[in-house]
Parts: structure tokens; sequence; C-alpha cells
């Protein structure tokens, strides 16, 4: 599926791609609207109304990955809230190899997420996985979310890459389409993002439901 003799670069999504996306799921449409309900006294269906009417206002901008606008809108803690639930986090089990591989391979591996930095460091602490990569990048440092065509041009400011060298990784058809916009040759759908959910069409682009279906070359060392 792919050949990893023209890849020097992977570009790896974090939510639904290395961490089970049902954290996020559940915060968003159960742990939320509950505690969104009891700190404004609405009733909980009403609650799940109002935020599924914010959420609508602002999905796909930066707005919809940001801790501090939420915070502010919704008049809740946020990064408090999501520590309630931090015990959710999950790696996909497929990940560690995969990322163990890469690195053993030699090539550059770089964390690119729309996630807001206070999250990124929450699942960070909690998963350490950041010890396998070159660089963490989240989309709030360039400004633009991953969906935004601008995006990949304004990531070569922070992370040189060649567009024809590089693999990404993610589970969103949107951001996939952006990046094959711009140019990055090699791209995967992850087609089962939340583990508790259906997979997910990968429409045209090559889906996986476990990174050992592409597991990097790794040089065998000659003996001394």
């Amino acid at each position: 599926m792919i050949d990893w003799s023209r890849i020097d670069t992977v570009f790896l999504d974090m939510d639904g791609t290395l961490l089970d996306l049902y954290f996020d799921n559940h915060f968003w449409r159960e742990h939320m609207p509950r505690r969104y309900a009891e700190y404004h006294g609405l009733d909980e269906a009403l609650a799940r109304e109002r935020l599924a009417q914010h959420y609508d206002r602002h999905a796909g901008t930066l707005n919809w990955y940001c801790i501090d606008f939420w915070s502010s809108e919704l008049a809740l803690d946020v990064v408090r809230l999501k520590e309630e639930v931090v015990h959710l986090i999950a790696v996909r089990p497929d990940v560690p190899a995969f990322l163990r591989a890469l690195r053993a391979s030699g090539r550059r591996v770089v964390m690119v997420t729309n996630a807001h930095p206070r999250s990124l460091d929450l699942k960070m602490r909690e998963t350490r996985l950041d010890a396998w990569f070159d660089a963490l990048i989240s989309a709030h440092r360039i400004g633009l979310p991953k969906e935004h065509p601008d995006f990949w041009q304004a990531l070569q400011a922070i992370e040189p890459y060649d567009p024809q060298r590089t693999l990404f990784v993610d589970d969103s058809l949107p951001v996939l389409e952006s990046a094959k916009a711009y140019g990055i040759a090699h791209l995967l759908a992850v087609c089962n993002p939340d583990s508790r959910q259906p997979h997910k069409d990968s429409g045209a682009f090559r889906g996986i439901t476990s990174f050992a279906e592409v597991m990097p070359d790794v040089p065998t060392r000659i003996p001394d």
C-alpha cells in the first residue's frame, strides 16, 4: 500500500489517528452536555440542543478546536472538565509498534494536529507519545485549521517538507482533501477513529483500520 522508499517525512494526526476518538466524542456529546446543563440549570435535552447549535456554527474552523474559545463561549473551564474524564484517553493498540518502526527507519516523524496546545499537552501527559516525535505542531500555532487551503503552505515555514516525499495520515476527509490539493502525495485515511462506532467510508483515499497494514521498512543492522 505504501512505497516507503519514496517517503522521507511522516505527518500524523492525533485524535482519531493515534488516539481513540472515543474520548473526544464522549466528552463533547455526553460529558459536556451533562455538565453544561448542571452549571446553567438547564434540562439536559435543552443543553444538548443549545450545544449542537454552538457546535454547528463553528465546525471546521479553528474555534472548533480551541479550548480557550469554548471556555469563554460556554462559561465553563473546559480543561478542568476534560480532566474529569481523562481516564478515557487511549492510544490505539497498533500505534506504539508503528511509531517504534518509524523511528527505527530514520524518517522524520511529526504530529500535525488541530488540537489546542492545552489539549495536546493533556494528551501527551497521559500517553507520553511525544517521545516518539521529532516535532509536535498545533494548528493554533499557524492560525489556520488543517482544513484551510493555506494551512499546508504555512506549515512549510515551521516544518519544511517535500510534499512529494511526505506521508500524511488523518481520519478527517476534509483535512485529507486539503492536503491533497496542496500536493501531498501519500495520503491514508483511518477508517475506525472511534473504537465504539462503525467504520467510516474513506472516500477517494486509501483507508486503513490498523497501522499494522502499513508498517515501514526497517533497515536490518549488519553485524560487525
